[in-house]
């Protein structure tokens, strides 16, 4: 589903101004060993996922602490994107911080 005009700019300013754990989990999907093809701040319909992955529909998301107080929205979001048959999957900034292999590995398991 095509993003409207105003998510779509929304999406490229966030892309330029990506925060550290977004930094560092674009750094490793981006040299990744599975030959996934992600994008960054990708607009769907009505949202900007982190990072997409087309080729097996998987978002993963960095979960920052703005998203503790947003669990309804939150939840809507990834209602209304497994609806579209994509597959959440979400991360502290914490674990993208002190556990980057354990992140890795479980994108490569929500991953078919």
């Amino acid at each position: 589903m095509r993003a409207p005009d105003f998510i779509r700019e929304r999406a490229k300013d966030l892309r330029r101004s990506m925060t550290q754990p977004e930094r560092a989990l674009w750094a490793l999907l981006r040299r990744n060993e599975r030959d996934w093809h992600f994008r960054r701040q990708h607009p769907i319909g009505p949202y900007i996922l982190d990072f997409y992955c087309a080729a097996v529909k998987l978002a993963v998301e960095v979960d920052g602490p703005v998203h503790q107080e947003q669990t309804d929205r939150d939840q809507r979001r990834t209602a209304w994107l497994e609806a579209e048959g994509i597959t959440v999957i979400r991360f502290s900034i914490q674990e993208i911080a002190e556990r980057p292999a354990a992140v890795l590995a479980a994108i490569a398991s929500a991953a078919p």
